[in-house]
């Protein structure tokens, strides 16, 4: 476990030096600001390789801010199509995007209650 640690501290410092001494930047945040256009392109692009794209959400860029709009019977993808934007590059999102009632009905009912341990068969069963 020492070795490979050491393996990778000397991989790491390689890479520095030949870096000239500075570490690489992340690419999402070092690429240039993107205009409104660029980047309401870049959502669209981002909804329609997932399987948000059979919703038809709309999306409209404003100073960075997107702004999504449309209607869902999948709970689970209002939270998708707020975190593609946020990957696409938007400063901020104000989510409009309304779940259905049969959508909201059935995310209640799919929630488990919490597992219950028993905690006596659980310190009878330990390896000792």
């Amino acid at each position: 476990m020492a070795a490979m640690r050491t393996l990778a501290l000397a991989l790491a410092a390689a890479l520095l030096w030949a870096e000239g001494g500075k570490a690489p930047a992340p690419a999402s945040r070092s690429e240039e600001p993107r205009s409104d256009v660029q980047l309401e392109a870049a959502i669209r692009a981002r909804f329609a390789r997932s399987k948000i794209a059979v919703n038809g959400f709309t999306v409209r860029v404003r100073d960075g801010v997107a702004i999504l709009e449309g209607k869902t019977d999948v709970a689970q993808h209002k939270g998708v199509a707020t975190r593609l934007a946020r990957l696409a590059g938007a400063r901020r999102v104000e989510n409009r995007i309304q779940v259905s009632e049969r959508a909201r009905e059935k995310a209640r009912r799919s929630r488990r209650p919490p597992r219950r341990v028993h905690v006596r068969w659980v310190e009878r069963n330990k390896r000792r």
